[in-house]
């Protein structure tokens, strides 16, 4: 049995409107934050994207949206599909392996409990994401499972830089766009689970 997931046709239309290289962490933020909004406004999936960049030169290797919905498949996020199509593309499972430039992945928030693992196994060595507060979860009602206190310093001392905070008053306008046009919470936060 085969398994296939394909990230939406509009996302190669608006790549190619962008430049192949992104100097700053708020440049490549921004295009995520713009790729999480198009996301729920073409119907194809939750307010989340991520990229994955070179490291040093900025330069675009992936971008995924989130796609459970459509596909059926509730580890399709956007950190997975960037990942696996960096992956792919570069045909290395380690992204930050001898070789091959240093990459980091650039997300829209904190990553939620299994993207976290999907960090930690992907070879990335930086993570850039727009905030990793509770914002994500009282603005729209998902749940982003459980992650250790210390997740930062515990990527940290695997050699992954993290940066967070960037761009998060943007982040958390799309967050409300999402919410105030009914979008679809596909794993709503369970309130006795929370407490």
């Amino acid at each position: 049995m085969d398994i296939t997931l394909s990230i939406p046709d509009w996302v190669a239309r608006e790549l190619s409107h962008y430049p192949e290289f992104f100097l700053t962490h708020e440049d490549r933020m921004r295009m995520i934050i713009h790729f999480s909004k198009l996301n729920f406004e073409y119907g194809t999936g939750g307010p989340f994207a991520a990229g994955v960049f070179e490291q040093n030169t900025g330069k675009l290797i992936s971008a995924g949206v989130n796609i459970v919905v459509p596909s059926n498949c509730s580890s399709a996020h956007a950190e997975i599909m960037a990942l696996s199509i960096a992956q792919k593309k570069l045909e290395t499972f380690d992204l930050g392996g001898p070789g091959i430039p240093s990459h980091g992945l650039v997300v829209n928030w904190r990553p939620c409990a299994m993207c976290y693992g999907a960090v930690l196994w992907s070879g990335v060595r930086s993570l850039v994401i727009a905030g990793s507060g509770k914002e994500l979860e009282e603005i729209t009602g998902f749940d982003e499972g459980p992650l250790h206190q210390d997740w930062k310093e515990e990527l940290k001392r695997r050699g992954i830089n993290v940066t967070d905070n960037v761009l998060s008053d943007d982040a958390c306008e799309v967050f409300r766009a999402f919410t105030e046009n009914n979008g679809f919470v596909y794993n709503p936060c369970r309130e006795n689970h929370l407490k």
